[in-house]
C-alpha cells in the first residue's frame, strides 16, 4: 500500500480481475460419468419434497410485513 492508497481501496489491478473474470462463462470440470448419467435418468421425484415445496412457496406469497416483497 503506498501512501496515496486507502485500507479498502480497490487496485486497478483488481478491476481489471474482476472485468475479465465476470466475462468468463462457467463450464463443467469433467463430463458425468456413466454412474452418475443413469443416476440422473432413474432420479424420481419425492411427493413429500414436492408438497413442502409448494406449501412454502403458497406460505412466501402470503407474507405480509416483514420479509414481504414488494411488487
Amino acid at each position: 500500500m503506498n501512501a496515496e492508497q486507502h485500507p479498502g481501496d480497490v487496485t486497478d489491478e483488481t478491476v481489471e480481475f474482476e472485468d475479465a473474470d465476470a466475462r468468463t462463462r462457467g463450464h463443467a470440470d469433467r463430463p458425468p460419468t456413466p454412474d452418475e448419467e443413469q443416476a440422473a435418468e432413474t432420479n424420481v421425484s419425492d411427493e413429500a419434497v414436492a408438497e413442502h415445496y409448494r406449501e412454502a412457496i403458497e406460505r412466501g406469497a402470503k407474507v405480509k410485513g416483514e420479509g414481504q416483497i414488494e411488487p
